[in-house]
């Protein structure tokens, strides 16, 4: 029949029956994916439900109007419909890049570039994407002449970038620092006129804490200049601390001090050794090979301390004191009493043990003899308590026991054995050490001491034997 139109002769037959098939088909498979998207808690459900109920249903109108009933271009409904559709597009970009940009900045850990890049610069895509976007929709859509716009925007943005360029610079370095990444949050670092531990990172500044505070460092500031990253130095973060000593003390003993102290530390690097130096003037210096520059603080403060009590029991002055408050009258009179109470000695022999006797302090945590010293004196605690302790491979540290004020250690020196425990100070502990020669004379006159002494090594010898079954160990 020469009057009926083919409408696949014309076109719209084709795109009719396509959207007839093709959007029931789009609506049940993005149904599904989202069915499923939803099941496992994804946030890509989002963008592909707004896709389905918005972006497909104004697609298919705006395909419907345009080449199915093939209205004219200068329609406004379809300019309308157009920019509608061409609405929700930019909707759904913007939800996906969003989607993308948290999927992104939560994968790997806390400190990849993707979890510290500030906000701004994500703000700034999305502005770009929002005005490339309806630029497209006023060119195509109601034929706006677009070049004017993009003419205006780029005067602008040179206005602008001149009005902010010192924040800029800052915004732009800060990002540089990002991608470079030369630290992470809790380096220790030195660089734009700061030294200490990194605590923020943001798009201006780092935030360094150094020992008098906070300090804010633009990153301008360390991009210009240069970087030292302390904790990353090959897996050992070598800590310096100086310390000032008086002109009379002999060098190589200070160093040795310093050296013995620091290497009891317990956050100390496996099989490294801390080192003195001598800087002239009794100015000193000891590195600290520590495992983490986390570490640092602790390490310090604790090593200041043993040093305090330790400069005392060489006789040294730590910070040009050499005083030791321990040496008062009436404290080595109560210590002579606490070593009379357990040898009994007369009165003729307290003059020999007053001589000869040191009293020594330790401060919490040091250790006072190792497993394995040989010694020529006994301890004889006059403060605090001593914690006697067993170290092995298998079960680590084990504890033997306690010895209390009154008791004494290192019995072992009389029979010139070498020490069963290492002897550690639990808190501020004060020992009066009598030379072995001295008890050797008391011992003489008094020969009951000798079976004291001995019954004092047997019981250290059954703790000893205790303490390794509990650990499930036979020997140490």
């Amino acid at each position: 029949m020469s009057g009926v139109v083919n409408p696949f002769d014309e076109g719209w037959g084709w795109w009719a029956l396509a959207l007839a098939v093709g959007l029931p088909l789009l609506l049940v498979v993005t149904s599904e994916v989202l069915h499923e998207l939803t099941r496992r808690g994804s946030p890509a459900a989002k963008p592909v439900r707004f896709l389905r109920n918005w972006v497909l249903p104004f697609a298919a109108l705006f395909v419907l109007l345009a080449f199915a009933l093939q209205s004219p271009a200068d329609q406004v409904w379809l300019r309308i419909v157009a920019t509608l559709f061409g609405t929700f597009v930019i909707l759904l970009v913007l939800s996906a890049f969003n989607v993308g940009m948290n999927l992104r900045r939560g994968a790997g850990n806390a400190a990849s570039w993707r979890g510290r890049v500030p906000n701004i610069f994500f703000e700034l895509v999305r502005l770009i994407l929002v005005v490339i976007g309806v630029a497209i929709l006023l060119q195509f859509v109601w034929g706006a002449d677009v070049g004017a716009i993009w003419t205006g925007l780029g005067f602008g943005s040179i206005v602008l970038g001149l009005a902010l360029q010192k924040a800029a610079g800052g915004i732009f370095s800060g990002l540089l620092l990002l991608f470079e990444s030369p630290f992470k949050i809790g380096d220790s670092i030195e660089g734009g006129g700061a030294s200490g531990r990194v605590v923020d990172i943001n798009w201006r500044s780092v935030h360094v804490q150094t020992a008098n505070g906070l300090q804010i460092v633009p990153n301008a500031a360390l991009a210009d200049g240069v970087i030292l990253n302390k904790s990353r130095s090959g897996g050992i973060y070598n800590a310096s601390v100086d310390v000032e000593f008086t002109t009379d003390d002999p060098p190589h003993e200070v160093i040795e001090l310093l050296a013995s102290t620091a290497a009891s530390l317990p956050m100390l690097a496996t099989d490294a050794h801390p080192r003195g130096s001598y800087h002239g003037a009794g100015s000193y210096s000891v590195s600290l090979p520590l495992e983490t520059s986390a570490d640092e603080g602790r390490a310090t403060s604790l090593f200041l301390t043993w040093l305090w009590y330790a400069a005392r029991r060489r006789g040294l002055g730590f910070n040009g004191d050499t005083t030791d408050p321990l040496q008062e009258p009436e404290i080595r009179a109560r210590a002579l009493a606490v070593v009379e109470n357990a040898v009994q000695f007369g009165d003729a022999q307290r003059a020999a043990v007053d001589a000869a006797a040191d009293l020594e302090r330790y401060g919490m945590g040091e250790t006072i003899i190792h497993r394995g010293d040989v010694l020529d004196r006994v301890g004889f605690i006059v403060d605090g308590a001593v914690q006697m302790v067993l170290e092995t491979e298998e079960a680590g540290r084990v504890e033997v026991g306690i010895a209390e004020a009154g008791e004494y250690i290192a019995s072992t020196a009389l029979v010139r054995q070498a020490q069963l425990v290492t002897c550690l100070a639990p808190g501020v502990t004060t020992l009066m050490w009598v030379p072995v020669a001295v008890l050797d004379e008391l011992i003489n006159q008094r020969p009951a001491i000798a079976a004291e002494f001995g019954e004092m090594i047997e019981a250290r010898r059954g703790q000893i034997a205790k303490a390794l079954e509990r650990a499930g160990l036979t020997k140490a």
